[in-house]
């Protein structure tokens, strides 16, 4: 393998890690979700949106670091998603914004809409986030409706891609198997919040309330997610003739690529394994507050392989549905190989970065929050 081609799945395999990091940071969101219908009293509800309210940068910080990383290793995937699918990324960011705007105003002393419109709009964030980004994800296996006509970079003021529908990324929400992995994500995320919540609170009938919660919303998501993955990996998949670049159906493409890449399915098949343990203990154990980690950990290791299924062993990551041979692949989207070379000298930093990142999580989570520490004064959204 030349370095081009290295580099180009190396490019993929940082993305794919920042897309599994992202869903397991979707625990914010989910959390958000139940904030009218998982407390009993406003003391409990309070506590909730503290608990989340010290985690939500981190997933604002990596849903930008996703794109932004994306638009330098793979700018014909950004102008093209995100400059034709707009309204569905635009919801997306509006609702990250509604995020931010409500942890911040509603308990601002003379806020105009009051605390229980914020707590809505963050309702909506946990909800809209999920399913969309979700549905988004989707599309690497169902494809999306654009055209792609290199001819046109020589242009002045080139357009290189177009959206062939005027929903401009809401039509990816009129194939219903796009809305069966967005809910699997948006009832994973509420999951991930509930645990999180009996790792993070200590109050015992809210704990009690949280793992009540996991039997409903793990009974949802085993519905939508095996579904999903069944249907894929039994429906014909995007290849791409690795000699000429020409993209065309294969059947069973995902079920052949999980089978010619072992590695990437052990690493699927513990991260089902790991989500679910930590979800079954949580449920059987009254005890166990360790659920968050064994099933974000396995989030990450599922949600990663099933991002390198969808790019690596000549797959069309990006499929195109109005036209085949517009369908972008890892080597026909990505930036100049010095631009790739230059930004892997960079990601060497990352680790640094997640170090700091986790050593300021367990700074802020070293102690439970309780009801008292509600009461005491000081900072509190």
């Amino acid at each position: 393998m030349d370095t081009y081609i290295l580099l180009q799945h190396y490019w993929w395999f940082v993305i794919s890690l920042l897309g599994a990091l992202l869903v397991l940071l979707l625990f914010v969101q989910g959390g958000n979700s139940m904030l009218f219908s998982l407390p009993k009293n406003e003391e409990q509800r309070k506590m909730m949106v503290n608990s989340t309210g010290r985690k939500w940068e981190f997933t604002f910080t990596t849903l930008v670091t996703f794109g932004g990383a994306f638009f330098a290793s793979f700018p014909m995937f950004y102008s093209t998603s995100f400059g034709g699918a707009y309204w569905l990324w635009m919801i997306i960011l509006f609702s990250f914004v509604l995020q931010a705007v409500s942890y911040e105003f509603q308990s601002k002393a003379g806020n105009l809409l009051g605390k229980k419109t914020y707590q809505t709009f963050l309702v909506i964030n946990g909800v809209v986030g999920p399913v969309l980004l979700g549905g988004a994800v989707a599309t690497f296996f169902t494809g999306s409706d654009f055209y792609v006509n290199k001819d046109n970079m020589t242009e002045l003021m080139p357009i290189i891609s177009s959206w062939g529908s005027a929903w401009h990324g809401l039509d990816a929400l009129a194939n219903p198997w796009n809305v069966v992995l967005g809910l699997a994500v948006f009832f994973l995320a509420r999951i991930l919040g509930a645990l999180y919540f009996i790792n993070n609170i200590n109050d015992d009938d809210f704990v009690a309330r949280c793992r009540r919660s996991l039997i409903i919303n793990g009974g949802f998501f085993l519905v939508f997610f095996l579904a999903f993955v069944i249907r894929t990996l039994f429906a014909d998949g995007f290849a791409v003739n690795p000699d000429t670049q020409e993209v065309y159906m294969q059947s069973y493409k995902y079920f052949i690529n999980f089978i010619q890449m072992p590695v990437v399915l052990a690493v699927f098949l513990i991260g089902v394994v790991l989500v679910l343990f930590g979800l079954a203990m949580s449920i059987l154990k009254k005890t166990f507050d360790k659920g968050i980690w064994f099933t974000g950990a396995g989030t990450v290791l599922a949600v990663l392989a099933l991002f390198l299924c969808a790019g690596f062993n000549n797959t069309a990551y990006y499929p195109s549905t109005g036209d085949l041979q517009s369908s972008l692949t890892l080597a026909n989207s990505c930036s100049s190989l010095f631009t790739l070379k230059t930004m892997a000298y960079v990601s060497i930093l990352v680790p640094f970065v997640v170090a700091y990142i986790f050593y300021a999580w367990r700074s802020i989570d070293n102690k439970k929050i309780d009801a008292e520490e509600m009461n005491e004064g000081g900072h509190a959204y």
